[in-house]
């Protein structure tokens, strides 16, 4: 009997890519193979519900899918993530021809769902009102070979009136700083140079276990982890940012100089109306105090534009928090109603015409704060990790692409001094040559050139595949080395 394959398809966020990387790892733990053409014999969908016309898109995709389905029925569909959460029972009526659908609390049934399924001849809907288990503990083939998630908790408790995701996610959940130490201990071990801490709201780590400083002690304990080279995290809720964080950041060598905020707004009325728990003067405070510790850090944000209600007047006051943080970058989105959220209930709801003529005016006056703020580091050197897939037109420039430590993407010349050829995973040094909104430029030669293990696993086609962690360790600190045995098998 020969293996069956899988694909993973994802939709949305970075918590839907490590939760599908959580997928892959119990697929493969299951005696699935990843399919290396379209063929697969199972295809899971991992959804998104926030992202406008979520639905429609899945929906369409799953049509475009009928005809495969038809033509081989022992072909498995499995849908999951936020908008199988949210849909449920839907989804089987509207396409029939899935097979399992599975929600965000119990991603651990996936295989078990699969195999019911095919006995049963019927589809398998499975969705849980709390989390089955942490998916942490579940085993996970990684993506890159260079960088890996992990996340800290699952779930929120805010109650933004323009987000889904506390009531497809959950209340926060947080894991035990033990936990997390392994889990990085772990990929480091594999060779992975950089994490990045995920949470919906990160810097509320530690609420579960009583802990307001949490966050702060894990950044400092990733600190000691030695062959961890960057630490990023997102992403973290202005109203639980606390200056022992900003600390943490100047003061750990490998945490980035790099902040993701979203800001949403810069109307306190908006804010309000919003549920955000934060003013504007706040936001701008934290802002100012991130750059007196770290003069360098590239900020970014997320921006709604058009939430019902807004005024012009309120639109001229986040151009003016915008004017006045100087954003790196900025993520922004014109509001669209979320069914089952208390904005999409709000009078007032803007006119399109009025939401994308704001949202034109935000764009065009980010772009060209954050080209002036590209042009002050041309003729700066800087450290990249060699990146992935992330130049579009590296072929035809003869370039390769990487991210500097604050988080910028930088193409660069692959000459100069180089020891041998330049992988995914490397690290060099060169200095910038030219600026532009959304990329910098290196084009003169390179400086340095580090080989790497996670650039000889990159080439060989080896990725990190890590066993699920659950110590229930509260403690701080560089975790003990695990025996090998527990480290996966880099396969």
């Amino acid at each position: 009997m020969s293996t069956r394959t899988y694909e993973i398809r994802t939709f949305g966020c970075q918590m839907n890519v490590h939760d599908s990387e959580r997928l892959a790892g119990m697929l493969e733990d299951a005696g699935y193979a990843r399919a290396e053409s379209d063929a697969a014999d199972v295809v899971v969908f991992n959804t998104c519900a926030v992202r406008e016309n979520a639905d429609n898109r899945l929906y369409g995709t799953l049509g475009h899918m009928r005809p495969a389905k038809d033509r081989n029925p022992n072909m498995q569909i499995a849908v999951g993530g936020c908008l199988a959460q949210k849909d449920r029972d839907t989804i089987v009526k509207r396409a029939p021809w899935v097979d399992v659908v599975f929600g965000t609390h119990n991603l651990g049934s996936l295989p078990a769902l699969l195999e019911r399924a095919r006995h049963n001849h019927e589809a398998e809907v499975e969705i849980l009102e709390s989390l089955d288990v942490f998916p942490s503990t579940l085993p996970a083939r990684r993506e890159s070979a260079y960088s890996g998630w992990v996340s800290v908790s699952v779930g929120c408790n805010n109650t933004c009136t323009f987000c889904i995701v506390p009531a497809l996610r959950g209340k926060e959940k947080d894991r035990r700083p033990g936990e997390i130490l392994a889990e990085v201990q772990a990929l480091v071990s594999e060779g992975v140079l950089e994490v990045t801490l995920l949470g919906q709201n990160v810097n509320a780590y530690g609420v579960e276990f009583g802990d307001r400083f949490a966050f702060g002690k894990l950044l400092r304990s990733c600190g000691e982890i030695e062959g961890l080279e960057r630490v990023r995290f997102t992403s973290p809720h202005p109203r639980d940012f606390t200056d022992d964080v900003i600390e943490a950041m100047a003061e750990t060598p490998n945490v980035c100089p790099q902040l993701h905020m979203p800001l949403q707004s810069g109307s306190d009325r908006v804010l309000k109306a919003m549920r955000r728990s934060y003013r504007s003067e706040r936001y701008l405070n934290i802002v100012r105090n991130v750059r007196e510790a770290m003069p360098d850090a590239a900020i970014t944000t997320d921006i709604i534009v058009g939430f019902p209600g807004e005024t012009e007047e309120d639109f001229e006051q986040t151009l003016e928090v915008v004017r006045q943080a100087r954003f790196s970058s900025a993520f922004t989105f014109q509001y669209s109603k979320r069914p089952g959220t208390p904005a999409a209930e709000m009078p007032d709801q803007l006119p399109k015409e009025v939401v994308q003529q704001r949202y034109d005016r935000l764009v065009a006056l980010q772009n060209e704060i954050s080209w002036e703020e590209s042009k002050k580091l041309v003729g700066r050197p800087v450290e990249l990790l060699v990146a992935e897939g992330e130049g579009r037109k590296d072929a035809e420039t003869h370039r390769l692409s990487g991210r500097a430590r604050d988080g910028r993407l930088v193409h660069f010349a692959p000459t100069g001094a180089t020891d041998g050829e330049i992988r995914p995973g490397d690290v060099v040094r060169t200095t910038i040559t030219r600026a532009a909104p959304h990329h910098l430029v290196a084009d003169t030669d390179i400086t340095g050139h580090r080989r790497t293990i996670a650039g000889d696993h990159w080439e060989e086609g080896v990725r990190p595949k890590t066993s699920g962690v659950s110590l229930g360790l509260p403690s701080f600190g560089t975790p003990p080395q695990q025996p090998a045995e527990q480290q996966g098998c880099a396969c």
